[in-house]
This record gives C-alpha cells, sequence and structure tokens, in this order.
C-alpha cells in the first residue's frame, strides 16, 4: 500500500512556492511578450471619383518638371476646376515612392501644399489634405518630417464641421505620428491630446473610429509612458474609451476595437492602472466579454476575434494589479458567468481561430491564479474536461493549460480531489509522453502538487504505468531533478 510521507516533496526541487514563483516568471514573460506584440501600421483612405477609377490607367511616377507644374497650375490657375485637376493629378503621382521623394527634394513644394491646405476654397483644401494624406502614408520617416509644417494646420481642422475631412486629418496625423519621433515632440506642445479629447465628442463613426486609430499610433511611441500617457490619463479620454465598449445597442465593432487597442496600449505602460480599475475599466471589459460570447452563440462571423483579442489582454494585464483587490476588483467580475463566457470563446477560437487560445488561456490563468472562487467554478461547470481537450492543440496551449489546472491543484485538497483521477490522468499520462520540456515541466508540476494533496494519487499513477512516463525524462538536465523528486516519492511514498 503506498502512503504519502508528510513533507517529503518540499524540501526537494519544488515545493508549492517554488511552483508559484516559476509560474510568476513565466507570466512576466507574457505580459512583456504581449506589450511588445503591438500593431504599428499605417492605413491609407483612398476614395477616388468613379470617373477616375474607371480611366484604366495606373497613376505615372512624376519628375521633377511634372511636380513643379501641378503645384504651379494648383496654386495659380485661374479656374477652380483646373486648380482641384492638378492636385488629383499630383496626389496619385503621390502614391509613388519615387513622386514622394522628388516632392520633398523641390525647393518650397511643402510651403505651396500648406498654402493649398490653408485657403479659403474647400474643395482645394481636400485635395491638398488628399496630397499630404499620400505622403503620410510613405515607409521613409525623412517624408514625414518634411510634412511637420502642416501638422499645426491638420491639428486646427479637427476642431471642423466637415466629418470626412476630421476623419482624413485623424488618419494622415496617425500615420505622421508612428513614423518619427520629430512629429510626435512637434504635435505635443501644439496640443494633440486635447484636440483628440476633443474628437471623441464626435456623433460619427467614421471619426471616432479614425481618432481611436491615432490614439493608438501615439501611445504605442517608445516615449508614451513617459511623455503622452500621463497627459491622456489627465484627460477626459479614459472615460470616454470605457463609454465606447460598454455592451449595448449603441455599441460600434469598428470603434471597439480601436479603443480596446488604446486600453491595451494604457494598461500594458502600467502608468496608472489603479486609476482605470477605479474608473470600472474591470466590470466594463467583463461585461463586454460576456457580450462577446453572446455573440459568437449567434453568428459565425470570424470578425469578432478583432475585438476579443484586446479585450482578453486588458483583463488579463489588469488582474495582474494589486489595486484589483484593494478596489474590489475581483467582485466586478462575476465568478461563474465570466468563466462560462471565457470557455465559449475558447471553444469558438478552437474551431475558428486557434492562434488565439493563448490569450482566452492567459486569461484563465490569470483568474485563476489567485482565486479559489474562479477555480471552484471551473470545477462545479464540469469544464475540466473541455480544457484538457485543448492539450493537442500546440504546445504552448498545452503549457498553459497544465498551467491553469496547477493554479487549481495548489488550492488543497479539496480542489485535487475534485480533480483525480477523471479524465486528468490519461491527458497527464499523454503530456508526460511529449517531446517538449516545458510541457513536460509543467506536467511534472501538476503531478508534484497533486502527490502532495492527494496520497491515493500516487497509486492510481503507479497503476498506469506512471514510472515509465517519468523515466523517458530522467537523463534530460533540465527536468532530471523534477522527474528524482517524483519517483522517489512514488517509490517510497
Amino acid at each position: 500500500m503506498w502512503s504519502r510521507r508528510q513533507g517529503r516533496l518540499r524540501p526537494t526541487v519544488c515545493g508549492v512556492e517554488e511552483l508559484r514563483r516559476r509560474r510568476r516568471e513565466r507570466e512576466a514573460a507574457l505580459r512583456k511578450a504581449r506589450r511588445e506584440q503591438q500593431l504599428v501600421s499605417k492605413r491609407l483612405l483612398r476614395d477616388d471619383a468613379p470617373e477616375e477609377a474607371g480611366e484604366g490607367c495606373v497613376a505615372a511616377i512624376l519628375g521633377e518638371t511634372e511636380v513643379q507644374q501641378f503645384l504651379r497650375q494648383a496654386q495659380q490657375g485661374t479656374e477652380e476646376k483646373e486648380r482641384e485637376g492638378a492636385l488629383v493629378s499630383l496626389r496619385r503621382g503621390l502614391q509613388h515612392p519615387e513622386t514622394q521623394q522628388t516632392f520633398i527634394r523641390l525647393e518650397g513644394s511643402m510651403r505651396t501644399l500648406v498654402g493649398l491646405l490653408t485657403s479659403n476654397q474647400a474643395l482645394l483644401q481636400l485635395e491638398a489634405a488628399r496630397c499630404l494624406h499620400e505622403l503620410s502614408h510613405s515607409e521613409q520617416s525623412t517624408v514625414a518630417e518634411a510634412c511637420l509644417p502642416a501638422t499645426s494646420y491638420l491639428l486646427t481642422y479637427l476642431s471642423g464641421h466637415s466629418s470626412d475631412f476630421i476623419e482624413l486629418c485623424l488618419y494622415t496625423l496617425g500615420n505622421l505620428i508612428v513614423e518619427s519621433e520629430a512629429v510626435r515632440r512637434q504635435l505635443l506642445p501644439q496640443g494633440i491630446v486635447p484636440a483628440l479629447a476633443a474628437c471623441i465628442q464626435s456623433p460619427h463613426v467614421a471619426v471616432l473610429e479614425a481618432l481611436g486609430y491615432a490614439l493608438s499610433q501615439l501611445l504605442q511611441a517608445e516615449e508614451a509612458p513617459e511623455k503622452i500617457i500621463p497627459s491622456i490619463l489627465a484627460s477626459t479620454l479614459p472615460q470616454h474609451m470605457l463609454q465606447m465598449l460598454q455592451p449595448g445597442p449603441k455599441l460600434n465593432p469598428g470603434v471597439a476595437v480601436e479603443f480596446a487597442w488604446c486600453l491595451h496600449y494604457i494598461i500594458c505602460s502600467q502608468v496608472s492602472n489603479p486609476l482605470l480599475i477605479g474608473h470600472g475599466a474591470l466590470s466594463t471589459l467583463g461585461l463586454l466579454l460576456l457580450d462577446l460570447a453572446g455573440a459568437v452563440q449567434k453568428t459565425e462571423d470570424a470578425g469578432l476575434e478583432l475585438l476579443a483579442c484586446p479585450v482578453l489582454r486588458c483583463l488579463s494585464n489588469l488582474l495582474t494589479e494589486a489595486a484589483v483587490e484593494t478596489v474590489g476588483g475581483q467582485m466586478q467580475l462575476r465568478d461563474e458567468r465570466v468563466v462560462a463566457a471565457l470557455f465559449i470563446l475558447l471553444q469558438f477560437f478552437f474551431q475558428k481561430q486557434p492562434s488565439l487560445l493563448p490569450e482566452g488561456l492567459w486569461l484563465l490563468n490569470n483568474l485563476t491564479a489567485n482565486s479559489p472562487s474562479f477555480c471552484t467554478s471551473l470545477l462545479s461547470l464540469d469544464l475540466i474536461e473541455p480544457l484538457l481537450q485543448l492539450l493537442p492543440v500546440s504546445n504552448v496551449v498545452s503549457v498553459m493549460v497544465l498551467t491553469v489546472l496547477c493554479n487549481i491543484a495548489e488550492k488543497g485538497p479539496a480542489y485535487c480531489q475534485r480533480l483525480w483521477p477523471g479524465p486528468l490522468l490519461p491527458a497527464l499520462l499523454h503530456t508526460l509522453a511529449f517531446s517538449d520540456t516545458e510541457v513536460v515541466g509543467q506536467s511534472l508540476e501538476l503531478l508534484h502538487l497533486l502527490f502532495l494533496y492527494q496520497p491515493e494519487a500516487v497509486q492510481v499513477f503507479l497503476q498506469q504505468s506512471g514510472l515509465q512516463a517519468l523515466e523517458r525524462h530522467q537523463e534530460e538536465a533540465q527536468l532530471q531533478d523534477r522527474v528524482y523528486a517524483l519517483q522517489q516519492t512514488a517509490l517510497q511514498g
């Protein structure tokens, strides 16, 4: 008869505190990776008139003479239609990097374009802004910096009356922001944060979506935590962003995606996450998670993952904050409903978007790490078997599934009793056969906890050829200490 000897595993390689330390280190690495995996990009608005699009010709690369000619016609033409047509031709030529370089090399070209941008003729203003937009899409920082004389005017026009023009200015600013620190250095004292904060009051969905894009580009700047995010947190933007994420008939998916990523970048900066928690970020995101789970049950729309990803990341990061406990953050998330909603999303990802499974499992890990109530919900809803079904997806997913199971097991004997043996034993024997060291290591940690809190597990494990499963890894340098400890427990327990 196998029996447990008190404290046998504690002085060896991996006691409960050691397991917790390892998981904390792993979670810190995960958080760092998610901070670094940002979405720096540029967007291009092109809305050519039907007659232009239907001409069947590709816009030509322009030389110096042609650029000068179009600028002269736009500035000095006798008829507005002629001037507008010259800017249209220039704008189409600026779609080519070669024309962009030619343009910025020409002395006075940007001064002329800014003059047209600030003219009192709306159509010329619009076409000049479209030319700037083409320039802003360049991958060369020198092109973005050549647009510096125009930035103050683009900011000024954010308070205008034309929603189309405001949208264009916002996307142009967003493109310029991400390309050059020099542009950001100029925009900050010019008042870009108050200007963006004023735009969030717009009733136009297209403007709000463009605002979210521009703001997300600003938040991804390397200097954002020190120079940008504090002023954003001091404005009304955070409260308004959370309002944009409130579930209900007014929720617009496109707008919500943009502001969810904005919130993600703010949270990752860790400048003042308690402030966001105090504004109700956890409860808002939790309700949005429930809403997303309901939506995936009604539709096959694969676009839902665009919103699910930043929402999951925001919740996961906020749950690591000490302030969650002090402001009752866990109480803002209703245990069983959140766990059930998360598993609906995990099943959706499993079928439609497996690459997002780690995002959902990372949230499940953070929910269960320090919360017996979430672990109880997982058990009472019979979700262990659905969780185990995710093991074959990938090694990354396997490690995260096993980490969640470790979170449950470390809560003590009552939790281990409900875990073991059931479907967990064959699943563990299977993961012990993996070649991936991290998967096997996490399996060993789970076995360690089960042996510690559930002495009967040792005998059942041996009856199922458990020692042979351990022997496969006894020569592996990273695992041999843990394997040896478990072997000794099994043989002497």
